[in-house]
This record gives structure tokens, C-alpha cells and sequence, in this order.
């Protein structure tokens, strides 16, 4: 009975080890992804690189759009080999893009960066999210989800503000990146040193230790392409993403070029409210988990995403009917605090019906969220150039983050956890 008191005691203090360093993951995951949202902005990147909105869009959707592409194979091969060495070797990737974007001299230079990185980064989440499945229990993955998006919305939250005070400090958007570089190949040294994958655990006596095989892949995808439950999630998350998009991309440039804030200014108010969204992640993580408990598995797991994203859209809403600064931003705040409630419930999801797979199958519907992200990045130049000659071009984007939002909350609510993608029979 010690011995087991004591292995138990030893495994939930692996957890919260597993838990940290994949916080500190995310955290680097989304400094390196978003700073560059901060540094185009910047009157030395404009000066050298003497660009317009379109391609610096065009930029900045080029990392949602193979970030998005690569989710499959990447969370397949974590499926494959176990986190413990694909995700060490995605971090080291974006790592070393990270600095390598600090040499680009060109336009073209920059987007094949960025579609790199992009790459690199597409098997962080998926990675993840099987991990917590093969670590946590069905009560417990809605809440180690929300720790772990949590430490990626505290990356998302300093990145304007650190980024924007280091170019001053620095004296070089450049150097910013290669600093970033450095600090996330300490995490990845980290995340190798301190992770094991179960099957490489004490006596073989970790929760999950099954590894998916070769030709598994094909029936898996067969298995998603006609998931009813998993296209909604899908285009769910396709929505969601193009409404919080903006806050990471375009908000910063709202706020200088609309309202004439200054940019550290400005990138205090992003930072500002991405950091309001932080708690949301274990608010929405133990209300997912509690919802399901409440409510059981078909109606707790899609509640609270579902309430949330309805909320974050009329938040947008109220974006229209202000001007100003300090109202738009707030309500900013609610689509940052709403979107990252819901978040967790989307990951717990893709754990319940995922089963094997759970980091390729992630991987499905995190490519389609982040196809959301890159139009969304897309769109909203479209939209302010259709919109020039009115003057409604913001207004028009606005509307269109608030609808993405409240179509997606009516996916949400067809959305199933208790019908695995594949039956257990198939895996």
C-alpha cells in the first residue's frame, strides 16, 4: 500500500512537471507567433521594407495558412513517435525560423519565413492535446487543457508590448528575434529533459500507452472527412479564429492609423487585452469540466464554448455602436476573455472522440481553425478597401468577426464528445 501511495504521489508530481513545461512551451509558441504582428507596425520595418496593407497581410496570413496545412502530419507523427521527441523537435524548428526571419531582406525573404515557422509550429497544440489524453483522465483534461492554452495566451498578451519595448531598448527589430530564438531553444532543451512518453515510464504503468501504426492514417482520415461532429467543430474553430484574429494582427494597426495611439500606447491596450483573456483559459477549463459533470458529456462538453462565443460576438456589436477608444477596446477585451472560455472545451473535445489519434485528429480541426485565421487576416484589408470610399470599411469588419462568432456557436451546438471519431474496435 506505501508502494502504491507512493508511485500515485509520484505520477501526480510528473503531471504538474508535464503541465509546466508545456506551459512554458506555449508561452514561446505564441511570443514567436504573434510579435510579428507588432514589429510591421513598427515606422523601422515600414521603412525598410516600403510595403502596403495587402502584403503585409499577405505576410501575416502566410504563417495561419501552412501552420494550418502541416497540422495532420504533424500531430500524426507525434501519434507515431510520442511527444517527448517530435514536439522537442518542432520547438527547436520555429526556434531557429524565429532568428532566421531576423535576416530577411526582402518581402519574399520574410513570407518564406514565416511559412516555415508556420510549419514548424503546426505540431505544437496537436502534440499537446494528446499528451493531456494519454496523462489525464476524462475529468481532468478540460482544466490541463486551459493550463496550457493559458501559457499561450500569456505569450500571446506580453509579446506587443515586450516586443515593442525590446525594438526601443535594442534598437533593432531584428535582434528582438534573434533573442527569441535563444529563449525558445532553452525551452525545447526543457520540454526534452523533463517529458517522457508513457511507454518509456516506470514499470509500463502510465494511463495510455498505445502508439499508432503506419496504416492507421488513412482509416483515420476516412474517419474524419465524415464525422459529423468533428466538421462542426471544424467550423467552429474556422470561425472563432477569424474573429480573434484580429485582435493579434490587425488591432495593433486599428489602433495607430484609426485612433492615433502612440505604439507603446497602442501595444499596451493589446497586451491589455489579451492579458484579460488569461483567466478564461482555467475559468473555461473547470467550467468544462464541471459542465460535463453537471450535464454529462453530449451537452457539458459544447455549453460553454457554445455561450461564450454568442457573447463574444455581440461584444464585437458593441464595437460599432462606440467611438471610443477606451469602449472599443474593452469590448475587445470580452471577445479575448469569451473566445479563450471556449477554448478548452474545443481541446477536451477532440480528446474524448479522438481515442489513438487524438494529436492527428487535433491536428484536423486545429487546420481548419487556423485556415479561419489566415482569412481572417485576409479579410480584414479586403474588407477597410472595400469600405474606403464609404468610410464603413471598420465597421465591416467588425460585423464580420461578430457573425463568424455566432455561426460558429450554432456548430458548436451539434457537436457530440460521446461518439468517438473511430470506434474502439477500429483502433
Amino acid at each position: 500500500m506505501h508502494n502504491d501511495l507512493e508511485f500515485k504521489s509520484s505520477l501526480t508530481s510528473f503531471r504538474y512537471r508535464i503541465l509546466g513545461i508545456s506551459v512554458a512551451m506555449a508561452f514561446i509558441l505564441y511570443l514567436d507567433r504573434v510579435c510579428l504582428g507588432e514589429i510591421v507596425k513598427g515606422q523601422a520595418f515600414l521603412n525598410e521594407f516600403a510595403t502596403d496593407k495587402q502584403a503585409v497581410g499577405r505576410v501575416l496570413a502566410a504563417f495561419f495558412f501552412s501552420y494550418a496545412l502541416f497540422q495532420i502530419p504533424a500531430g500524426w507523427l507525434s501519434d507515431r513517435y510520442g511527444a517527448r521527441t517530435t514536439l522537442t523537435i518542432y520547438i527547436i524548428g520555429w526556434s531557429i525560423l524565429t532568428g532566421l526571419t531576423g535576416f530577411a531582406t526582402s518581402l519574399s525573404g520574410l513570407l518564406l519565413a514565416r511559412l516555415a515557422c508556420g510549419i514548424a509550429q503546426a505540431g505544437a497544440y496537436p502534440t499537446s492535446s494528446g499528451l493531456i489524453r494519454k496523462w489525464f483522465s476524462r475529468e481532468q483534461r478540460g482544466s490541463a487543457s486551459g493550463w496550457i492554452s493559458m501559457g499561450g495566451r500569456i505569450g500571446g498578451t506580453v509579446a506587443p508590448f515586450l516586443t515593442a519595448f525590446l525594438v526601443i531598448q535594442l534598437g533593432d527589430w531584428r535582434s528582438v528575434l534573434y533573442l527569441y530564438c535563444f529563449l525558445g531553444l532553452l525551452v525545447a532543451w526543457g520540454y526534452y529533459t523533463i517529458v517522457r512518453n508513457p511507454e518509456e515510464s516506470r514499470n509500463g504503468q502510465m494511463p495510455i500507452a498505445e502508439k499508432t501504426k503506419v496504416r492507421d492514417i488513412f482509416p483515420m482520415l476516412l474517419a474524419c472527412s465524415v464525422n459529423r461532429s468533428l466538421w462542426l467543430n471544424s467550423f467552429s474553430q474556422f470561425g472563432v479564429n477569424i474573429g480573434w484574429v484580429f485582435l493579434i494582427t490587425w488591432l495593433p494597426t486599428y489602433l495607430r492609423e484609426e485612433k492615433n495611439m502612440d505604439s507603446l500606447v497602442g501595444a499596451a491596450m493589446v497586451s491589455f487585452v489579451l492579458a484579460v483573456g488569461i483567466p478564461g483559459q482555467i475559468i473555461g477549463g473547470y467550467a468544462s469540466d464541471l459542465s460535463v459533470r453537471r450535464f454529462g458529456l453530449r451537452i457539458g462538453r459544447v455549453l460553454v464554448p457554445a455561450v461564450s462565443s454568442v457573447i463574444a460576438g455581440i461584444a464585437y456589436i458593441g464595437c460599432l455602436g462606440f467611438d471610443s477608444v477606451w469602449i472599443i477596446v474593452g469590448c475587445c477585451a470580452i471577445v479575448s476573455i469569451m473566445t479563450d472560455i471556449g477554448n478548452p472545451s474545443s481541446w477536451a473535445f477532440i480528446q474524448d472522440v479522438g481515442g489513438r489519434n487524438t494529436s492527428a485528429i487535433h491536428g484536423w480541426t486545429n487546420m481548419w481553425g487556423n485556415f479561419g485565421a489566415s482569412f481572417g487576416a485576409l479579410m480584414v484589408p479586403t474588407l477597410l478597401s472595400w469600405g474606403k470610399s464609404s468610410g464603413n470599411g471598420q465597421a465591416m469588419v467588425f460585423a464580420a468577426c461578430s457573425g463568424a462568432f455566432i455561426l460558429s456557436a450554432l456548430a458548436m451546438l451539434g457537436m457530440d464528445a460521446t461518439k468517438p471519431v473511430q470506434p474502439a474496435s477500429q483502433e
